[in-house]
């Protein structure tokens, strides 16, 4: 089943087959049918990876709650698939009840062993336009200011730092880490596309 998300900017469809270095890969929206091989996923990645998250999706309690989420419209996830094995996720998150209900968190992981193949970075350009398409005028990400790796990936497509929160996150070991906020404005981000050629830096 193909389904297509459109407005008057951007036009997303799914399932849709993308390319990396590693070969072909499928891009399609989380439903509740995939909870098990996301919480897979999750499990696999380092622990470390997972610290910029505000909570932790290795659990099953808290993969649950993601689904209602998405359920609700408050979350539209993004999964990077190969023969149903999940490589990589993107998510969109919007609190539609906030003061900041024109911001989106955007969240994206991707399997260590893709880490170089732009596979993150098709993921991130596929948040940025699924949270446009949902009305965002602010994009936001964070991560620990050690994934210098995600970081190039967000400030490719014109994002900046905003804010470093420090000691913010505490890991496993009781280590505590920083986090820093990148953000990008949805009108300077559009332009950009526009001037790249929209279709090509989309991913559309």
């Amino acid at each position: 089943m193909s389904i297509t998300i459109v407005t008057d900017s951007f036009s997303r469809t799914y399932p849709r087959t993308v390319t990396s270095s590693e070969g072909s890969i499928v891009l399609r929206l989380m439903g509740a049918e995939d909870a098990g091989a996301v919480l897979a996923f999750a499990q696999a990645l380092p622990a470390h990876d997972l610290l910029f998250l505000p909570r932790d999706i290795t659990q099953p309690k808290v993969m649950s709650a993601w689904v209602r989420a998405i359920e609700r419209g408050d979350i539209d996830s993004v999964l990077a698939v190969r023969d149903e094995a999940v490589l990589g996720c993107a998510a969109v998150i919007r609190d539609p009840h906030s003061w900041s209900s024109h911001v989106a968190e955007l969240r994206v992981l991707a399997a260590p062993e893709l880490r170089g193949s732009g596979l993150g970075h098709k993921l991130a350009r596929e948040a940025c336009a699924l949270a446009i398409e949902r009305g965002a005028e602010k994009l936001v990400a964070r991560m620990t200011v050690d994934q210098r790796g995600a970081i190039a990936v967000f400030q490719a497509l014109g994002f900046k730092p905003e804010a470093l929160l420090g000691k913010h996150v505490k890991d496993r070991q009781g280590l505590t880490h920083d986090l820093v906020v990148l953000s990008q404005d949805v009108a300077r981000f559009e332009a950009q596309m526009r001037a790249y050629g929209m279709g090509e830096a989309l991913g559309g």
